[in-house]
């Protein structure tokens, strides 16, 4: 198991649970390791482990992950997505203490920058990420701007939109018909009929969780305190639709935002319980945080490693070997990609070869010949996918729209599931409506 002397301080929540007797950790690690379902209680266990315990419960995890990936015929496969970023709007009516994607009309005015992307600038944008094999356009805005905005409300009106939502769907159908690019649409809180409306337009989408913890949401001073789209009885509604409107759906939580332990825990159970009713859940991401200046959150401790590395392997005991854990590339070391690894992901996500992560602008993405050779250290082989994971895309007929099967098949393999080196992007396809 790979050896970084990670130290193992805690940044702890003033609502942590007490920290386990080492008893409670030997036994859930037991647990673990004869494959025995875990409840909350011992993953709470498993989420103190750190030093020799933290190096068990990653090797625990890694076999998990290993024994997935074999018996889907993958083995020692890493994935992600080549993608562009298309920030579709910066506004947004949620007021999270640690977010710097979201600006405010003003500053934009300022900066000479529209309340949303034209609708050309997305379609050059997913063009010239064409032009450099990207696959995926992701669509990452704020949770509907014009509840809070007027300008916003009128933008969209002066174009014939009623709402934000609506505008995605425009962009999305825009990006499909004139580049051939797949969209993964990230709009935040969507209704059931919201979702089956963009359904036909994007072969996947997705909205973090976070967290299930609503003192997050309802106590003053936290981080999601004023931010109606945070309340995660609202998310899980979301997460339950998803799943009834059959739509292959990205999910996560954040670690370090001032979860205690137990939170963290429920959350993963919150997911898996979700995922149980409609396997629809197609990969779970596993996110740090990292404090940003110019946030209210700003001098709050960036999620320590160990805590980090400790979650990833806990999400991986408790979703099992057939969900795809993820985990950001840009946001660790090359030395704690390693790490990770070790810690049962089997999956990068996307990484854009043109657009920054405009929502850690501050952290490049790894060259995708530098992240495959990072890859490698572990044994590993950095594989491409398209946006829905390749167990949908083989199961098209239920999971991906009609109007998308050619979409989806002109970039994917038809026997894997997996993406089709294509430069450019094959044409034609027949035009979405």
């Amino acid at each position: 198991m790979t050896d970084l002397s990670i130290p193992t301080v805690r940044n702890a929540s003033p609502h942590e649970d007490p920290r386990p007797d080492p008893s409670a950790v030997a036994a859930a690690l037991a647990a673990a390791e004869n494959r025995e379902p875990i409840n909350v209680d011992q993953a709470v266990a498993l989420l103190h482990c750190a030093g020799d315990d933290l190096t068990r419960l990653q090797s625990v995890a890694g076999a998990i992950r290993d024994e997935g990936l074999a018996a889907i015929g993958r083995p020692r496969q890493v994935t992600y997505s080549r993608k562009v970023f298309i920030p579709l709007t910066r506004l947004c009516r949620d007021r999270c203490h640690y977010c710097t994607f979201v600006t405010v009309p003003g500053k934009l005015a300022r900066a000479g920058e529209g309340l949303y992307l034209e609708l050309d600038e997305v379609v050059d944008l997913a063009r010239r990420g064409a032009e450099l094999g990207c696959k995926e356009a992701l669509f990452t805005l704020g949770d509907r701007p014009e509840g809070r905005w007027p300008q916003a409300r009128e933008w969209l009106t002066e174009r014939g939109y009623s709402s934000t939502l609506d505008y995605v769907r425009a962009a999305a159908v825009a990006v499909l018909n004139e580049t051939g690019l797949l969209p993964h649409l990230n709009p935040g809180v969507m209704s059931l009929e919201e979702l089956r409306r963009l359904r036909p337009v994007a072969p996947s989408m997705g909205m973090m969780l976070e967290t299930t913890s609503r003192r997050l949401f309802t106590e003053k001073g936290q981080p999601h305190y004023g931010s109606p789209d945070k309340d995660p009885l609202v998310r899980m509604q979301v997460l339950r639709d998803a799943g009834a409107a059959r739509v292959p759906f990205t999910t996560g939580i954040l670690v370090g935002i001032g979860e205690s332990m137990r939170e963290r825990a429920e959350s993963f159970f919150a997911i898996a319980d979700a995922h149980a009713g409609s396997g629809h859940i197609q990969e779970v991401i596993v996110q740090n945080f990292r404090a940003k200046p110019d946030t209210a959150m700003r001098s709050t401790p960036d999620a320590e490693m160990t805590e980090f590395l400790a979650a990833v392997a806990v999400a991986r005991i408790v979703l099992g070997p057939h969900m795809r854990v993820q985990a950001p590339p840009n946001l660790v070391s090359p030395a704690e990609c390693a790490a990770l690894i070790a810690s049962g992901i089997d999956d990068w996500g996307g990484v854009s070869p043109l657009t920054p992560d405009h929502v850690n602008p501050e952290r490049p993405w790894p060259n995708l010949d530098a992240l495959a050779a990072r890859t490698a250290e572990s044994d590993f082989v950095l594989t491409e996918r398209i946006t829905a994971q390749p167990s949908y895309v083989l199961a098209a007929s239920e999971w991906i729209d009609p109007a998308l099967a050619d979409h989806v098949g002109a970039l994917s393999d038809p026997e894997t599931g997996l993406a089709l080196d294509t430069r450019p992007v094959p044409l034609p396809w027949p035009a979405v409506a």
